[in-house]
């Protein structure tokens, strides 16, 4: 059965610029390429989870400007629906990045139409009620992310939480988390812990679930009374761009997972679609589709 995926989170206008070297402070560099891809990590998670086969809706925010027409459209060309995306006066949010000719990037998001998007409506509850899976940032207001996730446990929907752009947890919030899913960086500064392995352990006395992603060394599972972590190496590929390869493999992870796949299976899964997301230029336009998914693990 199709899986039903709701994300609350951010809709960004992605302006990136791609050089061989990104500029040290004070440097001016010369870029090869500019261009603009709709992004934001909320709508990213969208594109990716419905790409990969669910049913997907998204809870937000555009701004009355071309930027939010263009974004729009881009998700509903993905599949998802956006009857309760909403428009707000002044302008979308955008999502400055350089790209460097290593797939490296540096991030600067200005949060535009997402920052007015501090409270559920009605309708929002409702459809969160309806889902196998919430997916959560944090490039909302914190008092909607948290919201959202209690919303959730309310009414029985599982949690994923991607702790980005990283800042402290409220305990309201890791209350009503089932599975947190930082990057090895987002990980060590929540718990001072550099070493993944650690961290992993150390944010189980907090949520119940862990997987914290290791770039091109693959992600790490971790679960309360589990015993050892899991590890899942990640394909080897030569990374073109990797601004959306969280984004993907977290998207992927939630459909994975509300189709019923053993973790194991379902980390080898959301790997696999990483991996072919960082070998093309961009963040929701570089992200595959579950007959190249399933080819890959082939």
């Amino acid at each position: 059965m199709t899986s039903s995926i709701v994300v609350l989170g951010s809709t960004n206008m992605d302006l990136v610029a791609y050089v061989a070297k990104a500029p040290a402070r004070g440097e001016t560099v010369t870029g090869r390429e500019f261009r603009t891809v709709p992004g934001g990590k909320g709508a990213n998670q969208a594109v990716a989870a419905a790409r990969a086969g669910a049913e997907v809706s998204m809870i937000g925010a555009v701004g009355a400007d071309d930027f939010g027409v263009r974004m729009r459209a881009a998700l509903e060309h993905s599949g998802v629906d956006t009857d309760l995306l909403r428009t707000v006066e002044g302008p979308s949010g955008t999502a400055h990045i350089v790209v460097d000719d290593e797939g490296g990037n540096a991030i600067v998001v200005v949060p535009g139409a997402n920052g007015t998007v501090t409270s559920l409506d009605h309708g929002d509850e409702a459809l969160i009620g309806t889902a196998d899976a919430l997916l959560l940032q944090l490039e909302l207001p914190l008092s909607v992310v948290v919201e959202g996730a209690v919303a959730a446990r309310e009414r029985g929907v599982r949690t994923l939480l991607t702790p980005s752009p990283v800042q402290p947890l409220p305990p309201e919030l890791l209350a009503a988390t089932d599975l947190l899913v930082p990057n090895e960086h987002e990980a060590a500064a929540l718990t001072g812990e550099t070493d993944p392995a650690a961290a992993a352990r150390a944010l189980l006395d907090q949520v119940p679930e862990v997987v914290v992603t290791l770039g091109a060394a693959g992600c790490l599972h971790a679960v309360r009374g589990g015993g050892e972590p899991l590890i899942v190496p990640a394909p080897r590929v030569r990374a073109v761009d990797t601004t959306a390869a969280g984004d993907t493999f977290a998207g992927v992870l939630a459909v994975a997972l509300t189709e019923g796949r053993p973790m194991p299976e379902a980390l080898a899964w959301a790997s696999a679609a990483a991996a072919l997301s960082v070998q093309h230029e961009g963040a929701s336009t570089s992200m595959p589709y579950r007959a190249a998914i399933e080819a890959a693990l082939a």
